[in-house]
């Protein structure tokens, strides 16, 4: 199957294109069927190849800008709050805990994982849709398309 047939067999079942196929096939714990070579050979031919399953470069670039934003910048924060310390203390403009600076350059880290996650589910998996800047309105859609397919499993039910 052409990449092209893929992805139009994809939009009309509405998933994208790099989406693996879902499958009904609920897996029994006690017997494994016996699949002769006709079997395994339709099996075969069935399965996505890795191209068609691959994130597509526009989508995956869109991720890690987005990701070296939402993360980038607060990890960068979390680094700079020890030099800013050490400037504040060292030159004795102020008494400086330091729990305080323990708290905020672990709020700092804190929000670069976080902005990970973010920045990855903020961005748009659609080739065509470039997003919006925030990234709030695909959040909330890769979320659900995540959500959904976590509950889809049926080892997790």
């Amino acid at each position: 199957m052409s990449s092209e047939q893929h992805e139009r067999e994809a939009s009309s079942q509405g998933r994208l294109p790099f989406e693996p196929a879902r499958s009904n096939r609920h897996k029994s714990a006690k017997t494994k069927p016996v699949k002769g070579p006709a079997t395994q050979k339709q099996d075969k031919g069935q399965r996505d190849t890795p191209d068609s399953t691959a994130i597509p470069a526009v989508v995956s670039q869109r991720m890690v800008r987005r990701t070296a934003l939402f993360c980038g910048l607060p990890t960068a924060l979390g680094m700079l709050t020890f030099i800013v310390s050490y400037l504040i203390v060292s030159h004795n403009w102020f008494k400086l805990p330091n729990v305080v600076v323990l708290l905020v350059s672990i709020g700092f880290f804190g929000l670069g994982v976080l902005g990970l996650s973010y920045g990855v589910l903020s961005a748009s998996w659609d080739e065509e849709i470039p997003g919006s800047k925030l990234g709030w309105k695909e959040f909330t859609t890769n979320w659900g398309r995540l959500t959904s397919a976590w509950r889809s499993r049926p080892e997790l039910k």
